[in-house]
Parts: structure tokens; sequence; C-alpha cells
């Protein structure tokens, strides 16, 4: 790798080596290669087209699916001294016509647009008369799962994205995300014609992620204690299904004492951008959202994602649960999900417009993340291995992994459920298959003479909650299927027979008993230190009062900067860099530069700042 890209990452970025396969990916690129890159969110992939865009001659032309995703990152690479813009409806006429020009003098390094926006003939036409001169570096396709079909976030302006290869050549396409199983890499690598590139896989861990899993009882209950017991006063997001349950969740929180915001499609575009920049200016607030909000979002210091209802898929999920500790602190991925959330997921499947193929893959999907809910053995590597990631060893970090379930033979409790769910038509929902097998009496039961079947009355051994944990298992299991059609009625799949004829013995999980949810756990001060020590090797001293003070004094400052600038916290500084300036306490400007995260322009700009707040807090001033 040249020294000029090593001598860019540290005088530009401020840090002093590249991690994992980036100095060969930036080598590749800025040879003039194509390629494909896979790497977990936070995993660096930016620098591996920003510093090909600086290394090579021109402009990088970044194509990026978001309006705020791109005014975030324009305003991040400003700070740190690069020549940067966009190209998108928020401009006046006046503002496009100027960063055009910029664009065509060649003074700018990177260059920020979106796809529909690119597809136009303005664009093109700039782009044509820009590369006529040689003035551009390379593109990069950012985000670029959207290209695929099959994916949740399909973008069909992605499509249209192949025709850069016949438009440009010679000019080095690299398209980028964090999100792609084996047939998802297929449809970027064809339809962004990327056969003569080459893929970069940098894994897809994100060990610094709990994973944990939890029965729904009362959703937003568990929730309220998750929160108060573990992330008081920290920023985060949760995820519903529906544009009514993130606005119910919203003000449940906030009826609770817990800062949130909802958002939705639904919500007037004005207000969704008021509510985003809100999440990306303050500290602790916490973003209630569907699926329509995420993609992209820089902010680093989101220390958990909660999902109150089942995603449709696995790699939604993982592309969601991405979103957390981007800065490599410790953050939790934290979900609740039960039967009812599959059979309404069943029902939108069959609902939907998707024509029978998608509709098949889409089921697939559904299932894989209902089979990855209800494992026994590790978390982590049951969602690695679905990307095609092997993980030797149990990670130690997610539930089933600290807290293993407990097991038993479920047999006899399956072939009671199975048999209950056939005799009684296979056209009834969990919740009155429990009634039969429990001997209730309801005028329900009694309209349909299920209190004179079989097995009426034959699972008194176990209560309410553990069969509804039996039926979640068994639909998960592919033993039983919801009918959609039939209001969630289940019904027996051909793989019920051997079980209930005794010939496939089944081990079930017991579910955790479930504390009461008829209030939640009270505050408790949060961990920031346990989380702080995670990023630096002097993380004792993490512990010291005085160093905890001083990072909250720097915090302070590092608000006190973005609010009069109009940005993010973190675009000044992250926190990790903030903590080790409390550690290390550096009061010259080498030792300044030498904290992760601190470039020359940031020296320059803040480097008397911040150390004029150490100084002062290690005189006892104010």
């Amino acid at each position: 790798m040249s020294r000029t890209a090593l001598d860019i990452l540290r005088t530009v970025y401020g840090h002093a080596a590249f991690r994992g396969h980036q100095a060969e990916i930036i080598d590749h690129v800025t040879g003039g290669g194509d390629a494909l890159l896979l790497a977990p969110t936070g995993g660096g992939k930016s620098v591996c087209y920003q510093i090909p865009a600086l290394l090579r001659p021109g402009t990088g032309v970044v194509v990026s699916p978001l309006i705020a995703l791109m005014q975030d990152q324009v305003r991040a690479l400003t700070e740190v001294g690069l020549r940067a813009a966009f190209l998108n409806s928020t401009l006046s006429l006046d503002e496009v016509r100027r960063t055009e020009a910029a664009l065509l003098r060649g003074e700018l390094d990177l260059l920020y647009v979106a796809p529909e926006r690119l597809l136009q003939e303005r664009t093109l036409d700039l782009l044509d008369r820009t590369a006529a001169g040689g003035g551009i570096a390379l593109f990069a396709i950012d985000e670029a799962h959207c290209v695929s079909q099959w994916g949740h976030d399909f973008r069909p302006e992605y499509l249209q994205l192949d025709m850069l290869a016949a438009r440009f050549p010679g000019v080095p396409r690299l398209a980028c995300t964090a999100t792609a199983d084996e047939r998802t890499r297929a449809e970027i690598v064809a339809n962004l014609r990327l056969q003569r590139g080459r893929v970069f896989v940098t894994g897809f861990d994100r060990p610094n992620l709990r994973y944990r899993v939890q029965e729904k009882d009362n959703a937003r209950r568990q929730l309220l204690a998750f929160l108060r017991a573990e992330h008081p006063g920290d920023a985060g997001i949760v995820y519903c299904l529906s544009r009514k349950g993130t606005e119910q969740t919203a003000a449940f929180l906030v009826e609770h004492g817990v800062p949130a915001l909802p958002y939705h499609a639904g919500l007037a575009a004005e207000l969704r951008r008021f509510h985003q920049e809100r999440f990306l200016r303050e500290d602790g607030l916490v973003m209630v959202a569907t699926i329509a909000f995420g993609m992209g979002i820089d902010k680093p210091d989101v220390r958990f994602v909660a999902h109150l209802d089942l995603p449709k898929s696995l790699e939604a999920y993982y592309q969601e649960t991405g979103r957390a500790g981007r800065d490599g602190l410790p953050a939790d991925a934290w979900m609740t999900y039960g039967l009812q959330d599959v059979v309404l997921l069943r029902r939108m499947l069959e609902d939907g417009d998707a024509d029978p193929m998608h509709r098949r893959r889409e089921g697939q999907q559904l299932d894989a993340i209902l089979a990855w809910c209800e494992v026994t053995g590790c978390r982590r590597q049951a969602l690695l291995r679905y990307f095609g990631e092997v993980l030797p060893e149990p990670c130690g970090n997610c539930d089933t992994c600290l807290t293993p379930p407990e097991t038993y033979d479920g047999t006899v409790a399956a072939q009671k459920a199975l048999s209950c769910a056939a005799r009684t038509g296979q056209r009834f929902g969990a919740q009155h298959l429990i009634n039969v097998l429990r001997g209730s009496r309801n005028e329900r039961i009694e309209r349909f003479g299920h209190d004179r079947v079989s097995t009426y009355g034959i699972g008194l051994e176990l209560d309410v909650d553990a069969w509804r944990g039996v039926f979640r298992q068994l639909v998960a299991a592919g033993l039983l299927a919801v009918d959609p059609d039939g209001y969630g009625g289940l019904r027996l799949t051909e793989a019920a027979w051997p079980v209930l004829r005794g010939e496939h013995p089944l081990r079930l999980r017991r579910d955790a008993v479930l504390p009461a949810t008829g209030s939640a756990a009270k505050p408790k001060k949060a961990r920031r230190s346990a989380a702080l020590a995670a990023l630096t090797a002097d993380s004792a001293r993490l512990d010291d009062p005085a160093t905890e003070a001083l990072f909250e004094r720097l915090r302070a400052k590092r608000r006190e900067l973005a609010e009069a600038q109009g940005v993010p916290p973190y675009v000044i500084f992250h926190d990790r860099t903030l903590a080790a300036m409390a550690v290390h306490k550096p009061l010259s400007a080498e030792a300044f530069l030498r904290l992760g995260g601190v470039g020359e322009r940031k020296l320059q700009k803040y480097g008397e700042i911040f150390m004029g707040e150490i100084r002062a807090a290690e005189a006892g001033l104010g």
C-alpha cells in the first residue's frame, strides 16, 4: 500500500493504521479496479472510496440513496478539511449551479448524488463534460443491496446504474453494502455489471452487539423495563411494524419519562426531517420508527436497537440492528416476538401484490428469522451462518450464550398440540387450541363442539404461557403453518406427521419466566464507565470519578460547539475520542494529534479549545 494513502489516513482522518482489508481495497480501486465490498456497519467502508478519490485525478462521485445521509457525510468530510458537496432537491437553483461549476473546475474531492438525480439528463450531461476532461476519479455506489429485487430496501433506480460501466469506461466503480447473502451478492454483481471486479467480504460479525430475543408479553412494558434497567439516558431506535404502533409507543415512552419521537412515512416530510435532525443532534433521544427510518444513519452513539415486532427477514434485522454501536462501544440488539407477529406477517405477505416467486422467497425469509428466534445454541453463530460465515466458537455475548435456554423432550406436548389442531379442523388459532387442550369452557368451544373432541382437556400439565411457547416453536420448526386467509388458523404440514406418529422425537426450549409487566424497573445510573472501558487499554482509569467528570465536561463543550455550528456532536468528535482525551489528557499539539480520530484539520480547529477544557479541569476551575 502506498505511503500516500497511509499519510491521508493519518493526517486527514486521524487513524494510525488501516483495518482488515482496507489497504488492499484502496490499492485495488486506486489502480482502477472495480469491486464489490461487503463489510459490517461501522466497518470503515467509506474510506475505501474516499481515499482513492483523493489519490486519483478528479472527483469521486458517490451514489447515496438518502438526502439526510449525504448531507451528514458532507458535513463530516468538510470538518476534516475535504472539499465535498452534494446535489439534491434541498438546493436552490443557484446552489446547484455553483456546485456544478465547482465540479467542472475540479474543485471538489467528493460529490454525493442520489440515484434519481444521477439518472437525470442534466446530471448525466454534467458528468459527461466532467469525464471528458478526466475529472471523474471513481463512482462509489453506497447501500448497493438496494439493487436487489429480493431485498427489503429495493429501489428500481439502482437497476439503471448499470449504464455507468458503458457510459464511463475506465472509471472504477466500487459498490458497498453491509447486508447481502449469496443470492443478493450475485444480483449486485450482475445488475451493476461488476463481473470483472473483485469481491471483498470482510465479515458480518459485530462483536460489540449483544443479541437478545424475548417472548412477547406486554411489549411496551418490556421495552420500558429494558430501557430503565440498561439504557437510561441513551440514544436508541425502536422499530415497530405499523405507523400506529410507532406513535403509540413513542407516546407511551414520553409518558413514562423517556424522551422519544415517532417516525414513519405517514408523517409530513418536514416533520420527518425535523425528527431525524433532532435524533442526530441531541443526546439521549429515542426514535420510534417503522422501517422508513434508518438507512445510512451515521450517528455513532446509538446504544440500542429494539424491535417490538418481528422483522420480515434476517437481512432486514441485520441491517436495522447494524445502526447500533457504530462507534465500537457495547450496544444491544433487543427484540420481543410472539406468534401474533407471525400471523400478521403471513397475512401481509399474502395480501401483497408480489408475484408468486417473490412471495415464495419472502416466505422463506420469514421462516429463516423464525428459526433464528428459536435457536438454542449461540445466536450469533446462527446469524452469521445465514450469511455464509462460520464463527468457530460460541460468542459469549448473546442471550443463548449468557443464559443458555433449558430444553426438554417436547415430543408428547407437540403430539397433543398437532393432534388438537387436526381434530378441530385445522382452521383455529393458537389461543383457541390452548383453551381446548386445557379444557376451558366457553361459548366458542361449545358452539363448535370442541368440548367433545378427544384432545379436550388433555393438556393440563402445561399452563397457558407454556402452551403458547409450544405452538410458537412448532410454527418456527415448520410443523404448523399459519393460514393467513383463515385469520391465523394453524394447519399441519407434511413435516408434522412423523412427529405425530412418534417417528421423530422433538426437543423444545422452555421459555424463561418473564418478570411481571405491571411495573417497570426503576432507573439505574447509566453504565457509561463500563462502556467506555471498551475503548482504551487504559480502561482502569475510566472508573476514576475525576476522569468521568472530565469526559462529561468535554461532551458538554462538544455539544456547545455543535449547536453553534448546526451540526451533530459526533461530527466534531466521537465519544471514543473524547474518552481517550479524558484518560490521556493531552496538553500539546503532538499529544493531541496522537488521539484516534484527530487529524490535522481537527487539531487546528478544536485542539486549543479542548486542551483548554482539560487545563481548566486540572486546575479545578468551573
